[in-house]
């Protein structure tokens, strides 16, 4: 086991996927000499040369476009956009023609394509750079979208996004980055939990907490914070937003009775609504509350300043486990 940050994690999947398959290219913007704005991709150009690790101009929608060429040609191009607010330029690439060329070819044509793409606020960047644009890959039928919250799941889970056949959009939570945490660089993929398939990271009785990517920590020490007022809060980190695995979280919600999710992205037509109406109709006579949601607020993203009381907090998260206990809370006589 090593101790790893987030981002060298990812970097040295990275680099086993490019010596186990020599298809395997990289392209993004700034990737190679410079290594990534978040020096992600650091060392990898001078390793394996500019033909596998391809600095691009800056034209997202030709990145993805090229890559879509490259997969016709068999390869298995790993696309890095810089920043979430950028994704919106490939948006008509990646919806209308990645997700669908498998289909609209009757399975003749795979698109084994990997867009990282580092997501979500908390390191004081403006609106382009701080968004969670998740919900709209997830609603596009023909993509798989995961975000993994820990160095481990950031080292095997990019590893088996490049080897899967369909294409995979994977978030990277941006501020996590520097967390550190050991990794089994030997671990084989293939024998690593599937990813799409969630993980209980916390056991608990009490209340059902959903979380994934950047927030799963978060979640994890309100569930400590909970534990000191006796309320016992299981957290699942989801890691699949599509498909999601709500298997796992069904046969918490069946335990526990209780539901909170949280994540940042805004409230309406986000991912926890689909878990909220998904488990409703799955454990209805098992809730003994209405789900809850804690998520950023439907504002554009919000001044560097003000990015924290946009984002959902320890605080927060624990308001939305009081709400669903029926515990004195911040719309405590607002409600009805």
């Amino acid at each position: 086991m090593t101790q790893l940050t987030f981002a060298r994690a990812i970097n040295s999947g990275l680099r086993k996927s490019l010596e186990n398959d020599p298809k395997v290219v990289l392209m993004g913007e700034d990737i190679g000499t410079l290594g990534g704005v978040f020096r992600v991709t650091d060392g990898l150009q001078k390793d394996f040369g500019k033909h596998r690790v391809i600095d691009t101009p800056l034209a997202e929608s030709g990145i993805v476009g090229t890559a879509v060429g490259l997969a016709y040609r068999g390869y298995r191009p790993v696309v890095e956009i810089q920043f979430d607010g950028f994704v919106y330029s490939a948006f008509d690439q990646i919806v209308s023609q990645l997700a669908k060329m498998h289909y609209r070819t009757r399975g003749a044509v795979k698109m084994p394509i990997t867009i990282r793409i580092p997501f979500g606020g908390g390191i004081g960047s403006p609106e382009h750079h701080s968004e969670s644009p998740e919900a709209y890959f997830a609603h596009t039928a023909g993509l798989r979208v995961i975000t993994p919250a820990s160095p481990q799941d950031a080292h095997t889970m990019i590893q088996q996004a490049i080897s899967c056949d369909d294409p995979v959009i994977f978030f990277e939570p941006k501020r996590r980055y520097h967390d550190k945490g050991e990794v089994d660089e030997s671990l084989d993929p293939n024998s690593a939990p599937p990813m799409g398939q969630a993980r209980v990271v916390t056991d608990g009785r009490d209340v059902t907490l959903v979380a994934y990517g950047p927030l799963v920590k978060t979640a994890r020490d309100a569930a400590t914070a909970a534990a000191d007022e006796g309320v016992s809060v299981e957290v699942i980190d989801l890691r699949s937003l599509a498909p999601v695995d709500f298997a796992t979280v069904e046969a918490s919600v069946r335990k526990t009775g209780r539901l909170v999710i949280t994540h940042e992205a805004g409230q309406s037509g986000g991912l926890g609504a689909e878990v909220a109406a998904s488990i409703t109709e799955r454990c209805f006579y098992h809730l003994e509350a209405a789900p809850v949601r804690i998520t950023g607020f439907d504002v554009p993203y919000p001044y560097s300043k003000l990015e924290m009381h946009h984002l959902p907090s320890l605080d927060r998260i624990l308001d939305g486990v009081d709400r669903a206990l029926g515990r004195p809370n911040s719309l405590s006589g607002l409600e009805g």
